[in-house]
């Protein structure tokens, strides 16, 4: 019995290269552990079945007790039987591949078990059928193949084994042989083949373990990288960007040199090779236009693949990936190795999750910029309706003074020629220098006063020192408005206070007045909705507050305060880029 289970434990060996090889093999691991279609079902039955015929060649022959480890020939001799690990490779193949798969492999090696011959031949050959049906249905209803649970998986192969033992007793003839050689083979086999199966497990288990964990690294790298980039990637494919986001990429990810492209020329290169791969110069490679035509990842393991007409270039391999926006191919990342051997499987699983993580950021650009050109859109309507309204009063006041009071006409024409200017260019601009959009408003002011004299004061209190720090155009103007028409309906006379300071990183613009206020119900509204209201539905201030959170990314805002019969602040808050 000892001497069998030591040529059974050599035999074992067999089963643990077996497993890991085959835990090894991309195609088998993905048809193991995913959902399983009719051809991955034939696969695994196939290569299972195959283990148990080469089990079946690799068995001690038992002849009239006399064991032999000598490799038998391909028939056995009437008086004799094999002890082996068939058992291993069906119960495998039951419990991580189901009932078909394992009735398909218990199919093979149970026929060529009965082909071998030997008065125990039929009866090995049921038994072997039996355990694919027993272990697949076991296997399947304990979910082995989930849990990876040795303790179910082991005791699965020792009733299997067992199972054989008792139709050996049924089947085979003469039966003192049958029970002599069930008494000489029972205990090894069932222990070592149970062991068999626990080590098949572990290293699939502790192999899948170790791809997950590499995975997870994986993604948690890639995640790592795109949280630097995207603050470089949302501004969308240009040479600023691109060289940020290339630059952080190439330190991250420890390759020799990176490039980015659009759909034309290199866009930055960083690392080897930037003495000669220069910005703006045209895409010269056959394998970034393919790879820009076809929208995949492609790998070059030769320095002729990646085809660089600089004879001293020292790029030798590259992972070229597709950057995408709305399925479309937009442009190009390219990292660059100094030798093919460098581009591991691991490289390759990053580099694609990178292509995607990067072009999931290059769509929310994309979706970013037709936000704000929506935005700008709207805001160009507004100043559409507003100005021929203000247009025409400006017009009825200046022709009012050109009989009376002829340099302030003048006067008045040159302050709406100025205002109208300052709308064409905010018009056209996303950000203007404080000091133009305060002559915005005196131009606005100068006009308004002349219509209504006497009705209210301007006091200005800038810091001169911010007067060229860029705002988003259309900001201030319809706060002074807001506090003309509204603030001061009800009173002869008001103030209000402009007030530009520097606040740590941040400007504060503050338009104040001492008008009427505004309800409070109507305050913790404003800014954020548009209000029904018959004074107005504060559409301007809602737009201001809008375009703040766009171009700032939430980093610019406004703040209300009010009381009613008291007056209103309105602060309006802008990022500071030194």
């Amino acid at each position: 019995m000892i001497e069998l289970s030591v040529y059974m434990l050599e035999r074992i060996g067999i089963i643990v290269i077996f497993a890991f090889l085959i835990s090894k093999w991309q195609p088998f691991q993905s048809r193991l552990y995913r959902e399983q279609n009719t051809l991955s079902k034939l696969i695994l039955i196939f290569v299972f079945g195959l283990l148990g015929v080469i089990s079946n060649y690799l068995g001690i022959r038992i002849d009239d007790g006399d064991i032999s480890a000598k490799i038998m020939s391909v028939q056995v001799e009437e008086t004799a039987a094999i002890a082996n690990t068939r058992l291993v490779g069906v119960a495998i193949a039951g419990i991580f591949g189901g009932p078909a798969v394992g009735i398909g492999a218990g199919l093979i090696a149970g026929i060529h078990r009965i082909l071998l011959g030997g008065y125990t031949a039929v009866a090995c050959g049921i038994s072997t059928i039996l355990a694919g049906i027993i272990t697949g249905f076991l296997g399947r209803k304990l979910h082995v193949e989930k849990t990876f649970s040795y303790r179910h998986a082991m005791g699965i192969g020792i009733l299997a084994e067992c199972l054989q033992m008792l139709v050996i007793l049924l089947i085979a003839r003469p039966f003192d042989m049958a029970l002599n050689l069930v008494q000489i083979i029972a205990m090894p086999m069932i222990f070592m083949n149970a062991f068999g199966i626990f080590l098949f497990c572990l290293i699939i288990k502790t192999s899948i373990a170790e791809e997950r964990r590499t995975k997870a690294t994986q993604t948690h790298e890639a995640f790592q990288i795109a949280q630097k980039t995207v603050i470089h990637f949302r501004q969308g494919l240009n040479e600023e960007s691109c060289y940020q986001a290339a630059e952080i990429i190439k330190e991250e990810t420890g390759v020799v040199a990176v490039a980015i492209t659009d759909q034309h020329g290199i866009l930055a290169h960083v690392g080897e090779g930037a003495d000669h791969h220069l910005k703006n110069q045209k895409i010269m490679t056959k394998l970034t236009y393919d790879v820009l035509r076809h929208g995949k990842i492609i790998k070059a393991t030769k320095k002729s693949e990646i085809n660089c007409p600089h004879k001293d270039c020292k790029l030798q391999a590259a992972l070229v990936l597709p950057l995408q926006v709305h399925q479309q191919t937009v442009g190009t990342l390219k990292m660059y190795f100094t030798d093919g051997a460098h581009i591991t499987a691991v490289e390759e699983e990053l580099a694609e999750g990178l292509s995607k993580l990067f072009s999931t950021q290059l769509e929310y650009a994309e979706v970013e910029k037709q936000r704000k050109l929506l935005k700008d859109a709207e805001i160009k309507a507004l100043q559409a309706q507003i100005h021929p309204h203000f247009f025409f009063n400006s017009i009825n006041a200046i022709s009012s003074l050109i009989r009376t009071d002829q340099e302030q006409a003048r006067h008045l024409l040159l302050q709406l020629a100025s205002f109208f200017r300052s709308n064409m260019q905010g018009a056209r601009q996303m950000r203007i220098p404080l000091e133009k959009e305060i002559e915005h408003i005196e131009a606005y002011l100068a006009i308004e006063q002349a219509r209504f004299p006497n009705k209210y004061a301007v006091q200005f209190n800038i810091d001169e020192r911010l007067l060229k720090v860029p705002v988003p155009p259309f900001t201030l103007q319809p706060l002074v408005e807001n506090a003309i028409h509204h603030g001061f309906k009800k009173l002869k006379s008001g103030q209000i206070s402009i007030t530009a300071r520097k606040n740590r990183d941040t400007l504060e613009i503050i338009v104040a007045d001492n008008g009427c206020g505004i309800e409070r119900t109507k305050l913790i509204l404003l800014g954020n909705q548009v209000i029904d209201s018959p004074n107005g539905t504060g559409t301007a201030l809602w737009n201001i507050s809008e375009r703040l959170k766009e171009i700032y990314n939430y980093r610019g805002k406004v703040e209300f305060k009010s009381k009613e019969n008291k007056g209103t602040a309105v602060k309006v808050i802008v990022p500071i880029d030194d």
